[in-house]
């Protein structure tokens, strides 16, 4: 079974991808193939809402890098979604990706992540974190994906130093390894 983590941010090394690869880490500690994917140097354009995914079999839009993350979000059994938190919400680069992969997954009436495990992961300096983890489980919710919980929400506290920070925020990284072991229990009770 194989779980992907899509990094929203668009910084290298940064708190975001620490906290998901944390996630992965323990993933494959517990036997899971994992791949990090990041959206930093990939053109993700927002969706057009013209709907013609629904006829066509995929999205109009074929001039980005949308394409390829896609179908490693259809192959994947479970998908976490980490995002930074700017201005108290997601990161419009996700953001454009969940959309349009929301809309393409239900072509010809497929639901395509309907049964995937997954959570989102949101990484804050001070607040914020709350709107845009719940922004980003709405996605999971309505793609009819199955949602593991933690502790407590799977948040990070970290600021703009980068990787440093995330790694003193021992609370958070409890969560996140609290998820990450109820996110392989449910993919091995439901794919058992």
């Amino acid at each position: 079974m194989k779980v992907i983590g899509i990094v929203g941010s668009l910084r290298a090394g940064g708190n975001t991808e620490f906290f998901v690869r944390r996630a992965l880490d323990r993933l494959g500690e517990e036997g899971f193939e994992t791949e990090l994917v990041h959206l930093r140097g990939k053109s993700i354009l927002p969706c057009l809402g013209c709907m013609e995914c629904r006829d066509r079999g995929g999205c109009v839009q074929t001039k980005d890098d949308f394409e390829p993350v896609f179908r490693k979000m259809v192959e994947a059994d479970g998908i976490i979604a980490g995002s930074p938190v700017y201005f108290g919400s997601a990161v419009p680069q996700l953001m454009a990706l969940l959309d349009r992969a929301g809309y393409v997954s239900r072509q010809g009436g497929r639901r395509l992540f309907s049964g995937k495990v997954g959570a989102p992961i949101t990484v804050a300096r001070r607040a914020g974190h709350n709107f845009a983890f719940a922004q980003l489980l709405l996605w999971y919710f309505v793609n009819d994906m199955v949602i593991p919980g933690s502790a407590y929400w799977n948040v990070g506290l970290a600021g703009a130093s980068g990787a440093r920070d995330a790694a003193e925020d021992e609370e958070g990284l409890k969560n996140i390894d609290h998820f990450a072991a109820n996110m392989a229990r449910v993919l091995r009770k439901l794919r058992g």
